[in-house]
C-alpha cells in the first residue's frame, strides 16, 4: 500500500488553528496602519519560501532562508510600537477584562476596582463640551505615566469639576497640554503626549490623535472635548469613539473602571 502524500494528525490541525488565530491578531491590530503592508509582504515571502524548500530547490531555500533570518531583526525594529502595545495587553488584568468571558475563571484575580470622581468628570466635560471648551483628560489605571506627567505642571490636587474647568479655560496656560488623572487626583496638567501614526478619521485634531497615542502606548482612558464642535469621544487600547453623550461617557468610565457596583 502506497504511503498518503500528507498526513495530518490532531496536533498538525491545532498548530494551523494557532497560526491563524495569531495571523488575524496580528492583523487587528496592524489594520490601518502602514505596518500592514509590511506584514503581508513578510507573510508572502515565507509562503514563498515554503513552497521552494518543498519543491526541494536548495539555492533558492538558502537564500530566502537566510533573508528571512536576518530579517526578524528588522522585523522587531519595524514593528516596535506594535510589539510593545501587544505585550502591554498580555501583560495587564486589562487583557483579562476584555477578554472576560473566555477566561471566565481568572476574572475573579485579575478584576481590580478604581476610586475614581466619575461625577466630577463627566460635568466638567458636559459643561465644557456646551461652551467648546477644547480638553484632554488621560485617566491612568496601573501605568501611572509618570514620565508624561514630568513633561507638564505638577497639580497633585484632588479631582473636582470647578477645577478641571480651570485648567482648560481657554485663557488658562495649561489649556492646550492634557491632564493626567491618577488614584482619583490631578497629577498634572499641560503634558505633552505623543501622537498616534497610523491613519485616523479626518475628523480627528490634534487632541484625538494625542488620545489615541497616549492609549496605544499605555492602558489609560483618553477623554476629548472638541474645541470646533464641543463634542466628547473616548479612547481606549488605541481606539477611540467619536461623539459620545455624557450619559455615554459616564457609563463607559464605570465599566472600564470597574466602578459598578460602588457607584450604585
Amino acid at each position: 500500500m502506497a504511503p498518503a502524500f500528507i498526513n495530518i494528525g490532531i496536533l498538525d490541525i491545532l498548530d494551523i488553528f494557532l497560526v491563524a488565530v495569531l495571523l488575524f491578531t496580528l492583523y487587528k491590530m496592524l489594520k490601518g496602519t502602514v505596518a500592514i503592508n509590511i506584514l503581508l509582504g513578510l507573510v508572502a515571502l515565507f509562503l514563498v519560501w515554503k513552497v521552494v524548500a518543498a519543491l526541494q530547490m536548495e539555492m533558492l531555500s538558502q537564500i530566502l532562508g537566510a533573508f528571512i533570518s536576518v530579517g526578524l531583526v528588522a522585523l522587531i525594529i519595524i514593528f516596535q510600537p506594535e510589539i510593545r502595545q501587544f505585550l502591554l495587553a498580555v501583560g495587564t488584568t486589562n487583557f483579562f477584562r476584555r477578554y472576560g468571558n473566555k477566561f471566565s475563571f481568572l476574572r475573579n484575580y485579575f478584576h481590580e476596582r478604581f476610586e475614581f470622581d466619575v461625577d466630577a468628570v463627566v460635568a466638567a466635560c458636559r459643561r465644557m463640551a456646551e461652551i467648546k471648551e477644547g480638553a484632554l483628560i488621560v485617566i491612568t489605571r496601573e501605568n501611572e505615566l509618570g514620565h508624561f506627567v514630568k513633561t507638564g505642571q505638577v497639580v497633585d490636587a484632588a479631582i473636582s469639576t470647578a477645577l478641571i474647568e480651570n485648567i482648560f479655560f481657554k485663557n488658562s496656560p495649561l489649556h492646550d497640554g492634557a491632564m493626567i488623572v491618577t488614584n482619583n487626583r490631578i497629577k498634572a496638567a499641560g503634558c505633552i503626549l505623543p501622537v498616534t501614526k497610523k491613519t485616523v478619521s479626518s475628523r480627528a485634531g490634534l487632541r484625538h490623535r494625542a488620545a489615541i497615542g497616549i492609549t496605544e502606548r499605555s492602558d489609560a482612558i483618553a477623554i476629548i472635548v472638541s474645541e470646533e464642535t464641543g463634542k466628547i469621544s473616548y479612547s481606549t487600547r488605541g481606539e477611540i469613539e467619536y461623539y459620545i453623550t455624557p450619559a455615554t461617557l459616564q457609563q463607559k468610565l464605570i465599566d472600564d473602571l470597574g466602578l459598578g457596583n460602588s457607584q450604585k
